[in-house]
């Protein structure tokens, strides 16, 4: 059965910058099936229409076209049955500064007619490192905490469908570490999960597929591994003080003194280091590696806006 359903989905908001009555597409007919059971990823640079997605989901925006469906339920019609078969961890750190840490999940349970969930709190308190902090006011608690409280609150209806939009944006080593370990174990046990994270790594070791949304389209859509055989083969990394030959710097990505260049052959190497070489620059700690998703990603974006400059061009 089919966890989440975009059917031609597009949303439309007024225009700030455009004249009067103008719009702007925030999405622009997305189509989109998740499979139940699947660990799917919602990837995109800043203002691609991710959150906007979630939102739309989620019931807080209603699509201006098109429709969406929670395992059969539609988001606007049958909101109360899409909604709880929905847990949404938000980007936000929203929570009520009235109750301790367990008051507020048997709160949230309430809202969702469950009683006597006490033993279902107490396994999300341990598997989420709060257990310690069931007693403690919520504006006594860390960021990294309210970040896991912010799952807990998600979960505590046992939703089957589960999305994180940036679960562990700013947040320390360990609270990704003990969330994923969570995450994946729901995952294993049947819960279909939808992530969107700019931390591509975490996108490229969980997710089974991964959708890349720009401007509100998707341009790829795949399982992780045929994505990732798009990539050149191997990366050139270095580190370099100097500023690189335009020639070179729009092959390349670069981040801060690191340079990665893509690298299909013995050949492509020697030609790009004799070009720095050229230039007067010092090379160091020079290496190779395997391309990633993150090499993946930055080539299909980039692809979209050379193909619209040689249109304008054109």
């Amino acid at each position: 059965m089919t966890a989440i359903s975009f059917q031609t989905v597009s949303k439309a908001y007024a225009s700030p910058r455009g004249p009067k009555g103008s719009t702007f597409l925030a999405l622009d007919g997305v189509q989109l099936d998740i499979q139940e059971g699947e660990f799917f990823g919602l990837l995109g640079p800043n203002g691609a229409g991710k959150t906007t997605m979630i939102s739309i989901l989620a019931g807080l925006t209603r699509a201006t076209s098109g429709s969406v469906t929670v395992l059969g339920s539609d988001v606007q019609s049958d909101y109360a049955n899409a909604r709880r078969k929905l847990g949404v961890v938000p980007q936000e750190l929203v929570f009520d500064p009235f109750f301790n840490v367990r008051e507020a999940l048997r709160f949230q349970s309430g809202y969702f007619g469950l009683r006597d969930n006490d033993a279902w709190i107490d396994e999300l308190l341990d598997s989420l490192g709060l257990a310690e902090k069931a007693g403690a006011n919520m504006r006594q608690l860390s960021g990294g905490m309210k970040r896991r409280m912010l799952v807990a609150q998600a979960l505590v209806h046992k939703p089957p469908v589960i999305v994180l939009d940036e679960p562990t944006a700013g947040v320390d080593v360990e609270l990704r570490q003990t969330l994923w370990q969570f995450i994946a174990r729901l995952n294993k046990q049947g819960n279909t999960v939808l992530l969107t994270t700019h931390y591509l790594e975490e996108a490229e070791a969980l997710c089974g597929r991964i959708a890349m949304l720009k401007n509100g389209k998707i341009v790829a859509l795949d399982r992780t591994s045929e994505l990732l055989k798009t990539a050149a083969g191997n990366v050139l990394r270095f580190k370099t003080s100097g500023t690189l030959p335009p020639a070179l710097a729009a092959k390349a990505r670069i981040t801060g003194s690191i340079v990665q260049l893509p690298a299909n052959n013995a050949l492509a190497i020697e030609q790009y280091l004799a070009a720095v070489r050229e230039a007067g620059l010092a090379v160091e700690d020079v290496e190779m590696r395997k391309a990633d998703l993150e090499d993946v990603f930055i080539d299909i974006m980039n692809r979209g806006s050379k193909s619209a400059a040689k249109e304008e061009a054109a």
